[in-house]
């Protein structure tokens, strides 16, 4: 009994690349930006760093009960009072 060969391996996806912005990242082709093969739109898909800035990995959702801000008592705003007429 042998075991069967393994599937195809995916690409490790760079977490800090040097120079995203010569690379398309919508698929696992990684084309370069001005020569895309998948056709994944007419503009290049960006990196989560050039989004969401070099610590995009270590971002963590808000817990359970707290706004995107902080102590989810409401008081920043972001929730319309009761008392306000629509």
């Amino acid at each position: 009994m042998s075991t069967p060969p393994p599937g195809p391996r995916r690409k490790k996806f760079p977490v800090n690349p040097a120079h995203p912005e010569r690379t398309c990242w919508g698929c696992d082709r990684y084309c370069a930006a001005d020569a895309m093969l998948c056709g994944n739109g007419s503009e290049r898909s960006q990196h989560p760093a050039e989004l969401f800035g070099p610590d995009w990995a270590e971002w963590l959702p808000p817990e359970e009960g707290q706004g995107a801000r902080g102590d989810g008592d409401g008081a920043d705003g972001d929730q319309p009072s009761a008392s306000s007429t629509g």
